[in-house]
């Protein structure tokens, strides 16, 4: 069975391990730990594909109308906000290009020096991530130490 984000966040609340952070947008933004679970269970949990990529997407769009949809719009197709305008998404290439070209289309619909990035993004270059403000030892998230009990 896979919850969607608000029947996950639904029984956490219901049993107080978290409150929601609300963006402006209205779409929730994880607390930091959580974001970066995220990210590693996306890096972790089962090898990339041929048929697959990690990518981030990224967005500078001055309509507060037009950012809310295009937040929205990324949370559906499943990726993971990690800062207010940065998400990372792990997804078949054929996916992804619907992704890119429902986002061009928006894009094209209004006169706007807006701006959406999409960039691949390979496992390694993610293990390399190197962390600025609060203090996350990455090696230990990213390759979760061995212990053997004798």
């Amino acid at each position: 069975v896979i919850l969607t984000p608000d029947e996950i966040q639904l029984i956490l609340n219901k049993k107080g391990l978290r409150k929601r952070i609300l963006m402006p947008d209205g779409v929730d933004l994880l607390p930091l730990n959580d974001r970066i679970k995220k990210i590693l269970q996306i890096i972790k949990d089962k090898p990339v594909k041929s048929y697959e990529m990690i990518c981030f997407i990224m967005y500078d769009i001055e309509s507060n109308k037009v950012r809310n949809e295009v937040a929205k719009f990324l949370i559906r197709k499943g990726a993971i906000r990690i800062q207010k305008s940065v998400y990372l998404i792990r997804e078949n290439t054929e996916n992804i290009m619907k992704i890119y070209n429902s986002l061009k289309q928006i894009q094209e619909c209004y006169e706007n020096n807006d701006s959406i990035i999409i960039s691949p993004v390979e496992v390694s270059s993610l293990r390399s991530m190197k962390l600025i403000g609060k203090q996350i030892d990455l090696k230990v998230i990213i390759d979760k130490p061995n212990t053997l009990f004798f």
